[in-house]
């Protein structure tokens, strides 16, 4: 199975292997027989092929592989889904016809050749006659339904790197972020925008400025510099874009060069401590000859790159400048239409002097109306005495409630002493006490505090009769 093949059983449900007899039969007769079939077979073959191309899976001339572009010269796509189960798709180029009718894909060369957005009079709404010559001249149509020759945008690819490079840029706000020279903004956007930082090929990215240029009017560009636009801006390039696009693009140069005189300085010096071990004075002594050279010439790049970003500095506050007296501007008549509203003071003075009169007019009116009936008094003391009867609800309340807490208190500490005291009944006489007459019970340390207490009693009774 072929490596295209493998990634779209991988990859796409709509190629399950069970799947595949029918998308390689030649299913061009279902047509007619079976119109849902057939609808069927080409969404799958439409879906899986434009998948495949934005994953950068589809052949491709160029040796950075197209995302957005689907090459179809020399039978190479055919070729790259040839299986030995199942041979070469027979019906794809009916697939690849009914794509270009409904401007699903469209040759690369008109579409970078039209003038108008491809969204404004889609080619395919044209006359049947005038679409069936246009694809007989790029090879497809016929009874044959033939591969069709050469290089095709594929339209919903585009939609989607499109939509990610709008994402991608949305933080890029003053003018100075948002210029490029047409290299620098290939370099900036090449592995930013795609998953899995796939490198978008040099035709995707003159497909992609003209898509956004022409039909998304998200760039603005003259072929050398290109500018995101915002939405108060027009699509022409002004001198001070070129001029901004030119000075990032040296930066980054500068940059670049700064880079790789560091790393020339630090293998030069490498080189020169192996030397000077190995005891060579010729090479210790070219090396750092280099050396000193590369650093001289490193401390230019840094003092150039230095009055660069300076002059860039400079730039960029002028140009949000110009922004900032824009919109004061645009606040300045904002303000003065509203104020045109308004009237003026003497206006909102008459309009103050007409709301007062108006509401003591309902003022009065109100007066009129309490004085026509006895309007429903609060008596003060009845809500007092209320309050107060409530008060002392709520005080009797705790009252009760911590009463029947301390008595359910007393009541286990009563319980408890008679569990204490049943606990000394059980046992046995106290020794050394002799019974007094009468008294068969024994002696024991609940008789013996029992008689004690008789004993006390009946001396404050004799101690209370003594006076009498």
């Amino acid at each position: 199975m072929s490596e295209l093949l493998n990634y779209l059983v991988e990859h796409d449900q709509n190629f399950r292997r069970v799947r595949l007899p029918a998308l390689y039969s030649d299913f061009r007769s279902q047509r007619t027989l079976n119109p849902d079939g057939f609808a069927a077979n080409i969404a799958a073959w439409k879906r899986g092929l434009s998948s495949a191309v934005l994953a950068g899976r589809a052949p491709s001339k160029s040796p950075t592989k197209n995302h957005l572009v689907l090459d179809l010269d020399g039978g190479s796509l055919l070729r790259s889904l040839e299986s030995k189960q199942f041979g070469q798709p027979l019906a794809l180029g009916t697939v690849l016809q009914d794509a270009v009718t409904n401007g699903e894909m469209m040759p690369l060369k008109q579409f970078l050749a039209a003038k108008e957005s491809i969204y404004h009079r889609s080619w395919s709404s044209l006359p049947w006659a005038v679409v069936s010559w246009g694809l007989r001249q790029a090879g497809i149509g016929g009874p044959t339904d033939n591969i069709p020759a050469g290089q095709f945008v594929v339209l919903q690819n585009l939609e989607v790197v499109a939509k990610a490079f709008s994402e991608a840029t949305t933080d890029r706000i003053s003018p100075f972020e948002r210029t490029f020279s047409k290299a620098h903004f290939q370099r900036t956007f090449a592995e930013s925008i795609l998953e899995n930082r796939e490198r978008l090929s040099a035709t995707d990215f003159d497909v992609l400025v003209k898509f956004l240029s022409r039909d998304k009017n998200v760039l603005a560009t003259d072929g050398n510099t290109i500018k995101i636009r915002s939405s108060t801006e027009d699509t022409v390039i002004t001198e001070e874009d070129s001029a901004i696009a030119s000075l990032k693009e040296l930066i980054e140069d500068l940059t670049q060069q700064t880079e790789v005189l560091t790393r020339r300085i630090d293998e030069l010096n490498i080189a020169a401590q192996d030397a000077v071990r190995r005891k060579n004075r010729i090479a210790a002594l070219a090396a750092l000859k280099s050396k000193k050279l590369a650093e001289t010439n490193l401390s230019q790049r840094h003092a150039t790159l230095s009055q660069l970003e300076d002059v860039a500095a400079k730039i960029e506050q002028a140009a949000d400048n110009v922004q900032l007296v824009k919109v004061m501007q645009s606040s300045t008549v904002a303000l003065r239409n509203l104020n045109a509203k308004v009237g003026g003071a003497d206006k909102v003075d008459e309009v103050l002097d007409n709301l007062r009169e108006q509401m003591g007019e309902v003022d009065e009116v109100g007066n009129i109306i309490a004085e026509a009936g006895p309007a429903a008094a609060v008596d003060e003391t009845e809500v007092d005495d209320e309050f107060e009867a409530m008060l002392a609800e709520e005080r009797e309340k705790e009252e009760k409630a911590e009463r029947i807490k301390q008595e359910a208190q007393e009541a286990k500490r009563a319980e408890e002493t008679r569990r204490k005291l049943a606990e000394l009944e059980r046992l046995a006489p106290v020794p050394g006490k002799v019974k007094e007459q009468g008294d068969d019970r024994p002696i024991t340390p609940v008789t013996a505090t029992a008689n004690e207490l008789g004993g006390m009693q009946l001396e404050n009774d004799s101690t209370a009769k003594e006076p009498a």
